[in-house]
């Protein structure tokens, strides 16, 4: 016999499920890319269930995957346009939610090191996000070459807000994105790593001129700048220390915001600028950017990648299915390029002029990696 409140509950799963398997079925097809004039868009390689990418100096794309339903996440190479067929690495990772596999990046030295960095959701002792360097060899990661840079805290259970970016500075350090774990106090409190950029040394160890390595103690040493929610991802514009970081809003505002020394972005007490930032913020600093949450061309609701391109930074958001250019000298944005079906990070290439970006897609637009440049195909 079915209880009634069971059977109301089946009735209603199936109707989401008939609704689903409708739009699956009469989902339009995705026309290419609107871009400027002169620029072409090209795919590069279908990538399954993409979350971020790197460019090796030799033109090599490493390109994460958030993880299966084996809680495997992978990276794999695209080499020469080819998606290899063997991956350059399994990790086990759990990938509930937002967790896996979720960030990458490449040593500064990687033509002589081959070191490869990763962000991802270890599973053991407890679940907790960790940073990890492996060595490659060719087109794999050597076995066994894993070495532990950062461990951070135990996650808590409700299933966001990990940040994830990974990128190295002017100075040689690694820097890394941290989100508040959906513990929105956590931003502000130097007794945890969560809802902050930390500021690494590429073996793990961390730099005694950090500015609360005095003040704090352990991993919380790392900690370079607070109050930030969701820290998506980070860039570094070429041969200077400006460095911006994406943090993914909450109810109103998704925001650009510059890395300098301790400071302090204002989340949760602000979101988005603030002309009269409150006085418990010590070194508060306003967004670079923002803006609001919405369906037109200039709003949008996670800012997701971020990449220095001609003289501009260019960022994207993952349901405006767009990318806009930010001039930094005039404060001003522009749009770019539309009809991106959910981008999830921005890469520049070795020389400068093509502009990678990983979309997740959808049905009718598959997951993939695609270049942009201008001057033809």
């Amino acid at each position: 016999m079915v209880r009634a409140g069971s059977f109301r509950g089946w009735v209603v799963a199936m109707a989401a499920m008939a609704a689903l398997l409708l739009w699956w079925n009469t989902e339009p097809a995705r026309s290419a890319p609107t871009l400027p004039q002169g620029f072409t868009d090209s795919l590069v390689a279908e990538v399954p269930n993409p979350t971020a990418m790197a460019i090796a100096p030799d033109g090599r794309l490493f390109v994460t995957q958030k993880g299966n339903n084996n809680s495997i996440g992978r990276v794999r190479v695209i080499k020469k346009g080819q998606l290899l067929s063997k991956p350059f690495l399994n990790v086990t990772t759990d990938t509930s939610d937002f967790r896996g596999l979720l960030g990458i990046t490449l040593d500064p030295n990687f033509s002589t090191n081959h070191y490869v960095y990763i962000f991802y959701t270890a599973t053991s002792p407890t679940v907790h996000n960790r940073v990890s360097r492996y060595t490659a060899n060719g087109d794999v990661a050597v076995s066994g070459s894993q070495k532990i840079i950062l461990d951070l805290p135990a996650l808590g259970n409700t299933g966001g807000h990990y940040g994830g970016s990974l990128r190295f500075g002017s100075d040689g350090k690694l820097y890394v994105g941290v989100g508040d774990d959906t513990t929105p106090a956590d931003a502000q409190s130097l007794d945890t790593v969560n809802g902050k950029i930390l500021r690494i040394n590429r073996n793990g160890t961390i730099p005694a001129d950090n500015p609360f390595f005095n003040s704090t103690s352990g991993a919380r040493r790392a900690i370079w700048a607070l109050g930030l929610r969701q820290p998506y991802s980070l860039d570094l514009l070429s041969g200077t220390s400006k460095m911006y970081v994406n943090d993914v809003g909450e109810d109103t505002w998704e925001e650009i915001d510059k890395v300098t020394r301790g400071a302090n972005y204002g989340w949760p007490i602000h979101e988005g600028a603030t002309s009269s930032p409150h006085p418990s913020l010590q070194n508060y600093r306003n967004p670079l950017l923002t803006y609001g949450h919405g369906t037109s061309a200039e709003t949008g609701c996670s800012i997701t990648g971020g990449a220095f391109y001609q003289k501009a930074y260019f960022y994207a958001d993952y349901c405006g299915d767009w990318i806009r250019s930010f001039d930094p000298a005039r404060g001003t944005s522009a749009p770019f390029a539309s009809g991106i079906v959910k981008p999830v990070d921005l890469e520049v290439g070795n020389n400068g002029g093509s502009l990678y970006y990983v979309a997740r897609g959808s049905r009718s637009a598959p997951a993939a990696v695609h270049e942009i440049k201008q001057g033809g195909s």
